[in-house]
């Protein structure tokens, strides 16, 4: 299996090499291309022309992968996944890997989520994909990215068994181990929302806050909360056939 593992946290991102070094250990032939600079919240954008419409490309060695091909990207991290298949890292992959993400991505909301973003952008090319995130709250304290990637891992042959084109939404949470994932429906909303505030010169802050309130039971937003890793299978745009007009 060839694997791109990408993510919306950056090159330097130790969850991106964690990740890198467990599809690798698993036996895959792995290459990383991730954005140059954190890019989340970006979902599937594409932004990454700079002068003359080029995208800058630099070759990275990544902490103790010397024999995984790096790339940092000067664009968003659907864009690189849209890229990627069209052979810009080498063979196109048969499997993409988003993440580990910092921070969970549950809910409607993964819409806006560059780690998914990436994960659906892959799927609409023919790959397999997976995002894969870590709960790390508001206030993270040690991060567990050995537990993500050991759930992660868990699940790469069911992955790879998939149609192409199907797409894996994993959770976990920071702690030192975790059960197998449970499958999750999607939260309307999870534990962590964002507000806006408009400021006294008239622009506009971005925050998280944890909010209260009970959760739709068998969501990922409630197992998550009460410690289950969870997996959930997304499917990309498609059109709505029930909708009348």
């Amino acid at each position: 299996m060839r694997v791109l593992i990408t993510n919306d946290d950056g090159i330097g991102s130790p969850g991106l090499v964690a990740l890198a070094r467990g599809a690798r250990d698993h036996g895959w032939a792995t290459v990383v291309a991730a954005p140059a600079r954190e890019s989340s919240g970006t979902g599937a954008g594409l932004t990454a022309a700079e002068d003359e419409r080029r995208v800058g490309v630099q070759r990275r060695e990544l902490p103790g992968l010397p024999d995984v091909p790096g790339f940092a990207v000067a664009a968003h991290p659907a864009f690189i996944t849209l890229v990627a298949a069209q052979g810009a890292f080498g063979d196109p992959p048969d499997i993409v890997l988003s993440g580990v993400n910092r921070g969970a991505n549950v809910g409607r909301a993964v819409l806006h989520s560059g780690t998914v973003g990436a994960a659906l952008t892959a799927s609409l090319n023919g790959a397999r994909s997976m995002a894969v995130s870590l709960d790390v709250g508001l206030e993270p304290g040690e991060e567990h990215w050995a537990t993500a990637v050991a759930v992660a891992t868990g699940l790469f042959d069911r992955l790879a068994a998939l149609p192409a084109g199907a797409t894996l939404n994993l959770n976990v949470p920071n702690r030192l181990d975790a059960a197998a994932p449970r499958r999750a429906s999607l939260a309307e909303f999870g534990v962590v929302r964002s507000r806006v505030k408009q400021t006294d010169d008239g622009s506009i802050t971005l925050t998280s806050i944890v909010v209260g309130g009970d959760l739709p039971a068998g969501s990922d937003a409630a197992l998550l909360a009460d410690g289950h890793p969870t997996v959930t299978p997304l499917r990309a745009v498609t059109e709505d056939v029930d909708l009348a007009l």
